[in-house]
């Protein structure tokens, strides 16, 4: 398969997401926060409904390090940019 056909990583899809629903709220009032704001909701959901009963302090831990490392929350986005299950890092 050529790259150009090559499935694109989930993060990527989730960012071309993000970018179609900016572009959906036109020249609305604060489009990029509500487009952020839709795929959150849509993924705390997903969170609770799979990630088990320690859902909520898994969660935390993901929001303390945005808040208190960012360098590294950037570095976990990014190995999530695998094309494979078995490239992902984080």
């Amino acid at each position: 398969m050529s790259k150009a056909n090559a499935p694109q990583p989930p993060v990527e899809r989730v960012e071309a997401l993000y970018t179609e629903l900016v572009q959906h709220y036109g020249d609305g009032d604060q489009r990029e926060l509500r487009a952020a704001a839709k795929i959150l909701l849509v993924a705390l959901a997903k969170f609770q409904e799979h990630g088990g009963p320690h859902w909520a302090p898994l969660l935390d831990e993901y929001i303390d390090i945005l808040k208190r490392d960012p360098e590294r929350f950037q570095r976990m986005l990014e190995s999530n940019r695998a094309t494979t299950p078995d490239e992902l890092l984080a």
